[in-house]
């Protein structure tokens, strides 16, 4: 749960696991989080080892994250989680 256990964390591998995304869409899909959260976040899920970050030199950067194999391993986990949420929801 520490590596986690935060409000976007999930949020953000979650939507990685259908393949790699640019930044500015990644943070477009989670409505809410701030320019210094997404930055902060990505940054700490990169340390750990779930996500990996491929900056492109063109102009202007482009930068995309992608799930780590570490990462691809809690898609069960992510797809249950989301899956509970729709259930719960509902009622």
């Amino acid at each position: 749960m520490n590596l986690i256990g935060t409000k976007w964390k999930p949020l953000i591998l979650f939507h990685l696991l259908d393949g790699a995304l640019r930044s500015g869409i990644l943070q477009k899909k989670i409505p809410g989080i701030s320019n210094k959260m997404f930055t902060q976040t990505v940054r700490e899920l990169e340390k750990d080892g779930l996500i990996f970050r491929e900056v492109f030199p063109v102009v202007p950067p482009k930068v995309e994250y992608d799930l780590s194999a570490r990462g691809k391993s809690l898609e069960h986990i992510l797809r249950s989680l989301d899956t509970w949420g729709y259930d719960d929801a509902q009622h």
